[in-house]
C-alpha cells in the first residue's frame, strides 16, 4: 500500500510539474500562444505517456481523483485506499506546481489571476473528463491496458485542441494549476466548477463505459500482486 500511495503521488506531481514547466518554458521561447499551447501539450502528452508505463505496474497509474472516483463506484478499489488515493494525488498535484515554479525562479504557490469560467469551458470539462473516462473503461474491459501509455496521452492531446478548456481533465492538476500565475493557471475561484464538471464528465465515461462494454459482476482492480506477480493470470 504505502508503495501504491506513493507512486500516485509522484504520478500526479511529474504530470503537473510537466504541464506546469513547459507552459512556463513555451512562454519565455515566444510570444505565440499557439506555438506555446503546441509546446505545452506535447510535453504533457510525453510526460503521461511515461509516467503510466512506468508506475502503471504499481499502482494502476490513476494520478486522478476523477479516475479513482469511478473505480471506487465501480467497487474496483477498496474504499479506504480509494480515498487515500485521492488524497495523495491532490498533495502530488501541489507538490508539482511547487517544483514547477521553483525551477523556473517562482513564488512556490503563487494564487493564479487566469479565470477559465462559463458553461463552453465547462461542458469542454465535461466532453474531455468523459472520454478519458472512456478510453480506460474500453482499455480494461477488452484486456488491452498495455495501450493505456498510448492512448490515454493521445486523448488527451486531441483534447487540448478540441475542447475549449484545453483539456485539464483531472481535479488534481486543476488543484494544483490554481497554484502557478503562469500561462497554464486557473483562478482559485474558478476551480470547484471545473472540479464538478470534470465529475459530471467522469460520471457520463462510467456510463458510456457500461453500455458500450457491459459485464455482469464488477472484477477486481488488476494490481501487481507479489506472490503472483509471475504467473500467467490463466494459471492462477
Amino acid at each position: 500500500m504505502p508503495r501504491r500511495l506513493f507512486a500516485e503521488y509522484l504520478g500526479a506531481a511529474m504530470l503537473v510539474a510537466a504541464v506546469v514547466g513547459s507552459g512556463i518554458m513555451g512562454t519565455l521561447l515566444t510570444n505565440d500562444d499557439a506555438v506555446v499551447l503546441i509546446l505545452n501539450m506535447m510535453s504533457t502528452i510525453l510526460a503521461l505517456g511515461a509516467l503510466i508505463w512506468m508506475l502503471g505496474p504499481i499502482s494502476g497509474a490513476h494520478f486522478n481523483p476523477a479516475v479513482t472516483a469511478v473505480t471506487l463506484l465501480k467497487r474496483e478499489i477498496n474504499p479506504g485506499e480509494g480515498i487515500a488515493y485521492i488524497v495523495v494525488q491532490i498533495l502530488g498535484g501541489l507538490s508539482g506546481v511547487a517544483l514547477a515554479n521553483v525551477m523556473f525562479d517562482l513564488p512556490a504557490f503563487d494564487p493564479s489571476s487566469n479565470a477559465r469560467n462559463g458553461l463552453p469551458i465547462w461542458l469542454g470539462e465535461i466532453v474531455a473528463t468523459a472520454g478519458l473516462i472512456l478510453i480506460i473503461g474500453a482499455l480494461t474491459r477488452t484486456g488491452r491496458g498495455h495501450l493505456g501509455p498510448i492512448l490515454v496521452p493521445a486523448w488527451i492531446g486531441a483534447a487540448y485542441f478540441f475542447t475549449s478548456s484545453t483539456s485539464f481533465a483531472n481535479p488534481a492538476v486543476t488543484v494544483g494549476r490554481s497554484m502557478t500565475d503562469t500561462f497554464t493557471g486557473i483562478a482559485p475561484s474558478d476551480v470547484l466548477p471545473f472540479i464538478a464538471f470534470q465529475l459530471i464528465g467522469a460520471a457520463v465515461g462510467a456510463l458510456l463505459t457500461e453500455v458500450l462494454y457491459p459485464r455482469k459482476h464488477p472484477e477486481p482492480l488488476d494490481l501487481p500482486d507479489p506472490v503472483h506477480e509471475n504467473i500467467p493470470p490463466a494459471e492462477r
